[in-house]
């Protein structure tokens, strides 16, 4: 066991180390809870409900429609990632995880169950802000267990022609995106530091995005079945048809909102730094496939006190 320095502030739940705040303990929320909604993609009707669950049980879907069959959110359970990020396990599907996944992990919530009655969960106002409401008009309950992080221990890169993604070793948690749409969208960068409350200020609002002149082979190719200007930015060339827009750069940022969410599937929050440029999710799944398959990457710790405690890899994290 390795003993680390650098401990500034120490207090019950949060520890500050080299600059920014951890969580001690693991957390889950103290009542269920739940909503209503349409599939973005499907568009079909879903309930969906959250409720506590266990300490080290991590987040797990359960298809109430299916036997309460079970899905953990999960690297080795990720299926489909072009327009959204699916899982699947044993041929049975939970599709667009990633608005949820994002709110938990901004959140700092790490031990859920979440039921569905169907393949697809809701896109709601087509954030993450509605699951923040939701998960925060629950609150959040400490537990016992002392949470664990995979800390980054040396860079790791993904490249695709002129799309790149990478990680890199940092004291805190934070995410550098660049996106370089057509217009009106154009380029746009944005940079966060994940550790203290940011994520519901300069993330959990921003909404998903499309281009007007996509919809019809989108909807030909059985996509954006439930989209709407309530749920969607529609922009054509004059700009966004749904206006106003929450924040000037709302597509950057909505792009953060995704990869913290598709970064869930690690089964930890890292302390490191993202740097993405004209990523998606295929590139988000990409660099999760590869930071779980090499070890040399990264090492589990724990904030535990004073001192950081690190313990060697456990084979639950690793993708199969």
């Amino acid at each position: 066991m390795r003993h680390l320095v650098g401990v500034w502030f120490y207090h019950h739940d949060l520890i500050f180390w080299h600059g920014s705040f951890k969580l001690l303990y693991e957390q889950t929320i103290r009542n269920a809870v739940e909503c209503q909604g349409i599939g973005l993609h499907s568009g079909v009707a879903v309930h969906l409900r959250i409720l506590p669950a266990a300490a080290g049980t991590g987040i797990v879907f359960r298809r109430v429609d299916l036997d309460d069959y079970e899905v953990e959110a999960t690297g080795r359970n990720v299926a489909k990632v072009s327009y959204a990020t699916s899982l699947m396990k044993k041929g049975v599907l939970i599709s667009t995880t990633e608005h949820l996944l994002s709110a938990l992990i901004g959140l700092g919530v790490d031990n859920v169950a979440v039921e569905i009655d169907n393949l697809e969960l809701p896109i709601l106002d087509g954030s993450a802000q509605p699951f923040v409401n939701m998960l925060l008009s629950a609150g959040l309950r400490r537990q016992r267990r002392h949470r664990t992080y995979l800390r980054i221990r040396k860079a790791l890169e993904v490249r695709d022609g002129d799309k790149f993604i990478a990680v890199y070793p940092a004291e805190g948690y934070s995410v550098a995106y660049t996106i370089d749409f057509p217009q009106p969208i154009g380029c746009q960068s944005f940079e966060v530091d994940l550790s203290g409350d940011a994520y519901q200020r300069e993330i959990a609002p921003a909404r998903t995005f499309g281009f007007l002149k996509d919809e019809k082979w989108m909807r030909d190719m059985g996509l954006i079945r439930g989209a709407s200007d309530a749920n969607v930015i529609v922009l054509d060339a004059a700009g966004p048809r749904n206006g106003p827009l929450r924040y000037p750069d709302e597509f950057v940022r909505h792009k953060v909102l995704d990869l913290i969410g598709d970064l869930a599937l690690l089964g930890k929050r890292i302390v490191g730094r993202i740097v993405a440029d004209r990523a998606g999710h295929a590139m988000h799944a990409t660099l999760v496939s590869r930071i779980l398959r090499d070890r040399s990457v990264w090492e589990e710790v724990a904030f535990a006190g004073s001192p950081v405690v690190s313990h060697q890899p456990e084979p639950s994290l690793v993708s199969s």
